[in-house]
């Protein structure tokens, strides 16, 4: 049985990306998923200074386990102008300066969505680009523009195109576990 662990990379406690995330993990078979909300993960923002003083949050370290204790990674990016939100960002750089392999070269499906035509497609570039240096994975990747029109938490993926595109980025992740 493979571990998966997905989240919506967002805090908003109505997060469509942690709906999509978590519908992806539901759909692969002999699998225990673990959702987490990324408000479970509150900390200072990184600064090198309360590093110093502080050191590293206790959440960071529990994140990090979680992580590491995975056999794969399913992430969906809600877009803040164009970039990250706020609350992943700030557990990326905590995560970031615990070890160097940040996501330990675990298969990982990246996504994204929103209730626009682009589907937060910035922000998966942009985090496809970062999170693909370095490891040795292929990183599929999957945007879901107009959420409120093309998902329905009982049906799924309701566009067709979208959901071969869903099918096939969900199918090399499988492949890679």
């Amino acid at each position: 049985m493979k571990r998966i662990v997905a989240f919506g990379a967002s805090s908003s406690s109505k997060s469509i990306n942690k709906l999509l995330a978590t519908y992806a993990a539901q759909q692969i078979n002999n699998s225990e998923i673990t959702i987490l909300d990324l408000n479970n993960f509150q900390m200072p923002i990184y600064s090198e200074d309360y590093e110093i003083i502080n050191g590293i949050p206790e959440e960071a370290h529990n994140f990090k386990k979680i992580i590491k204790l995975s056999d794969g990674i399913i992430i969906s990016f809600a877009e803040h102008n164009g970039a990250y939100t706020a609350a992943f960002k700030n557990i990326f750089d905590w995560i970031s300066r615990i070890e160097k392999d940040v996501w330990y070269n675990r298969p990982m499906l990246l996504m994204a969505t929103s209730n626009g035509s682009n589907g937060a497609s910035s922000v998966l570039q942009m985090a496809h680009s970062r999170i693909s240096r370095g490891t040795t994975n292929k990183i599929p990747y999957f945007s879901l523009p107009n959420f409120n029109k093309t998902f329905n938490k009982d049906l799924g993926i309701m566009d067709e195109n979208l959901n071969k595109k869903f099918i096939d980025a969900l199918s090399i992740f499988i492949e890679s576990l």
